[in-house]
C-alpha cells in the first residue's frame, strides 16, 4: 500500500498511463510498478474512462492514482468518487493550494468535499468503510512544478493531510523561462532545493523521471527522491520501437 510506504518514506516505483484504453492499464499493472497514475491533465481521459482504468489497476492489487487537472473541488471529487486511492494535484504553490487540495479530497470536518454515493462508496453500500479509509488511507500529492513552489516549500509540506510532493520538471522549467530544459544548471538547482528541504524534514519527495533510460531513475533515488514515477506509457511503447526500427535499417542500411 503507498500510504504505508509514505508514512515510512520508503522508496516506490510508480507508473503514468496517458493512453485511455484497458490493455495500457493491464499491461502495465503487469509490469512491477507498485502503484499506477492516471493523468487526466494532459490526456483526453475523462472520468468515465478513469472509472475503468482505476478498476483494473485496483483488481491487480495496485493503488491507482489520479492526476487531475487542476485543484478544484469538482475534479478532485469525482476522481476520488469513481474509486481512486488518491490524487495527484497540479501546481502547487503555496501553504494555501496544499490546504485546498486536503479540503477539496476530504470530507467534513477535517474538508469541504460533498458527499455523495457512488463506486468508492460501494455504490452506498459501504459509506461507513469509506469514510473512515478517507480518514485514514486516502493518498493526497502536491505536485511541485513552479519556481514559487520551490520557494515555498517548507510552507506546503507542513500542511497536514499532504503526504508527499512530486515535482515536475517541465511545467518547472517552463516557470522559470525555460520549458522543457530542465537540465539546465539552475532548474536542477532548484530541483535539488526542494529534495534537500524534504529530506531534512523526512518528508517523502518524488519527481517525475520522464527518460525510459533507467540511469535517470537511479539518479534521483540516490539524490533521496522516495516518491518516484518511472517514465510514460507512450515513451515505452516509442522508445523501444524506434531503437528497434533503428537497428533493422542500420543492418539491412534502410533509408
Amino acid at each position: 500500500m503507498l500510504k504505508k510506504r509514505l508514512k515510512q518514506n520508503k522508496l516506490s516505483i510508480g507508473g503514468w498511463i496517458t493512453i485511455g484504453h484497458p490493455a495500457i492499464a493491464e499491461i502495465m499493472a503487469k509490469s512491477g510498478f507498485d502503484w499506477l497514475v492516471i493523468d487526466m491533465e494532459h490526456t483526453s481521459i475523462d472520468f468515465f474512462t478513469a472509472q475503468i482504468l482505476i478498476t483494473i489497476i485496483q483488481g491487480y492489487g495496485l493503488d491507482a492514482l489520479v492526476r487531475v487537472a487542476q485543484n478544484n473541488e469538482i475534479e478532485i471529487k469525482k476522481a476520488l468518487d469513481v474509486g481512486a486511492d488518491g490524487v495527484i494535484v497540479p501546481m502547487i504553490n503555496s501553504k494555501a493550494d496544499a490546504q485546498k487540495a486536503v479540503s477539496f479530497a476530504k470530507y467534513p470536518p477535517e474538508g469541504s468535499r460533498g458527499v455523495g454515493l457512488f463506486r468508492a462508496q460501494g455504490y452506498g453500500y459501504s459509506f461507513e468503510e469509506y469514510r473512515q479509509w478517507l480518514k485514514d488511507d486516502i493518498v493526497i500529492i502536491g505536485q511541485i512544478e513552479h519556481i514559487n513552489a520551490v520557494n515555498n516549500i517548507e510552507d506546503i509540506i507542513s500542511v497536514d493531510g499532504i503526504d508527499g510532493v512530486i515535482i515536475g520538471p517541465y511545467d518547472l522549467s517552463g516557470s522559470m523561462g525555460y520549458p522543457g530544459e530542465y537540465e539546465r544548471e539552475d532548474v536542477r538547482k532548484a530541483i535539488k532545493s526542494v529534495i534537500d528541504s524534504c529530506k531534512n524534514k523526512d518528508f517523502p519527495v518524488g519527481f517525475h523521471v520522464i527518460e525510459t533510460e533507467p540511469k535517470k531513475f537511479i539518479e534521483k533515488a540516490k539524490m533521496g527522491c522516495s516518491l518516484l514515477v518511472y517514465s510514460v506509457d507512450f515513451f515505452f511503447l516509442g522508445d523501444k520501437a524506434r531503437d528497434g526500427i533503428s537497428a533493422i535499417k542500420d543492418m539491412f542500411q534502410l533509408d
